[in-house]
């Protein structure tokens, strides 16, 4: 868990970056919260936290955070912004909470303002909930200084921050019907948190950059008197990497001006499938689904981010329509952002494409728990998620090689796999799910410039 210190040791080296730079990456997070350590583990968590990363001229996701640049140039920056809080208390942890109620994470949001000098860089953010868990608000004004050498990067950072007391006691406090008399009725009210740290960075290629994170802090005496806290002090470490597409270092050539403006769409419809993407499908299992028979259809928009001599990096949204009627999960909607690599196979001595292959990563948001997801998780007795981790794989043929007609021109039909994970229950981010679902389909696109 992290508390005060999130925002700034979960910074990533993707700042200062050119509009239309996007790329993925992971993180490891480590942690030591006030909570009492978990009856079968140590007071440290390990979390991973898969990295989306893109930079636009207005829209910008940066990890756990994103949202819209209302102004953005060399010394000023403001955002409206939300950001993932990854507090949280589990009532099984440990036995002391037994009969609390859970206090789950939430997406925070608001605004926030950032200036830069040589003198280093100040950042002053509000956010309030947008999930109505904690129902709080919480203010922060931090300062960093950035030293760069060579390919390495060092920035010490120390924050401060308040928590209004709808935040502090969702968190810390105790309510009358949570109370035993080992645990009394305590409600904090508002709260003060300091912390400091440093973060680093090594760029070890144009493309790929190692980081490492770390940060302690405290919080004042109603926290530390809290019956739900045995520590008034934490830590929390975030070490990862992160992949650019294009070149970061140098970015007039991350894309061809002559390809800038290729766009494509593609609609897509298939079944839901009984194997997984991996080890399973792409080894030529397209066997249906024993949990569930459902139908799946789609439109997906593309956009170049980068080209490259084997490989192209794509930008993809995509609106999933999920038909599960006759299972009695209805008709509802799935979204889904994600990164495409997408390569081609050429025929021997000549420049005449004969098909393409694509792999892309990113995230899935479902309206619905797809019914096949509830079904394969509480056979395990498992948690499901609406949020959950997107992989697709494809594999197309252009049509023109089989037609001389002009619509068939930059056209291609093929089989995409369309898979949902929560990374084998990693990551609080997406629910610490533990399986997922795949559907097999068959697609259209036509790439446009």
């Amino acid at each position: 868990m992290q508390v005060a210190s999130a925002q700034e040791v979960a910074e990533i080296p993707f700042y200062r970056t050119q509009p239309g730079t996007a790329g993925l990456g992971g993180g490891l997070r480590l942690g030591q919260n006030p909570y009492f350590a978990s009856d079968s583990e140590d007071e440290r968590t390990l979390d991973l936290i898969p990295l989306y990363l893109y930079e636009g001229e207005r829209l910008f996701v940066r990890g756990a955070s994103g949202g819209l640049h209302l102004l953005r140039n060399e010394r000023v920056e403001l955002n409206l912004y939300a950001r993932y809080r990854f507090q949280e208390l589990d009532p099984d942890s440990n036995e002391v909470y037994a009969g609390l109620e859970e206090r789950e994470q939430s997406l925070d949001a608001g605004i926030e303002l950032g200036v830069r000098y040589d003198w280093g860089e100040i950042k002053l953010d509000w956010v309030t909930d947008t999930l109505d868990r904690h129902g709080g608000q919480e203010a922060r004004v931090s300062y960093r200084y950035r030293i760069d050498a060579g390919p390495w990067a060092f920035s010490p950072f120390v924050n401060w921050s308040w928590q209004d007391a709808n935040l502090t006691n969702y968190y810390f406090g105790v309510s009358e019907a949570e109370a035993t008399p080992e645990r009394p009725v305590y409600l904090p009210g508002d709260s003060q948190w300091v912390s400091f740290g440093i973060n680093t960075s090594w760029q070890i290629s144009d493309k790929i950059v190692f980081f490492g994170n770390v940060s302690f802090g405290g919080a004042d005496s109603e926290v530390a008197e809290s019956p739900l806290t045995e520590e008034d002090g934490f830590s929390t470490v975030f070490l990862g990497g992160t992949y650019t597409f294009g070149n970061a270092r140098r970015p007039d050539y991350i894309i061809d001006p002559e390809r800038r403006s290729e766009w494509s769409w593609r609609l897509n419809y298939g079944y839901q499938a009984d194997g997984n993407i991996v080890s399973e499908i792409d080894q030529g299992d397209f066997s249906r689904s024993s949990f569930a028979d459902t139908n799946i259809a789609g439109l997906t928009f593309s956009k170049l981010l980068s080209n490259g001599r084997r490989v192209d990096f794509l930008g993809r949204l995509a609106w999933f329509r999920h038909l599960e009627n006759d299972e009695g999960n209805g008709r509802f909607s799935s979204y889904a952002a994600y990164i495409m690599a997408m390569g081609r196979g050429y025929a021997p001595w000549s420049d005449r494409e004969l098909f393409r292959w694509g792999f892309g990563f990113g995230f899935s948001y479902a309206e619905k728990i797809p019914i096949a997801e509830q079904r394969k998780q509480a056979a395990k007795d498992d948690n499901t998620s609406h949020f959950l981790n997107y992989l697709e794989m494809t594999l197309d043929f252009p049509l023109q090689n089989f037609g001389k007609s002009r619509w068939l021109r930059n056209c291609y039909a093929g089989l995409s796999v369309v898979h949902r994970s929560g990374i084998f229950g990693t990551s609080d981010l997406l629910g610490d799910v533990s399986g997922g679902s795949d559907w097999i389909t068959a697609h259209v696109e036509c790439v446009r410039r």
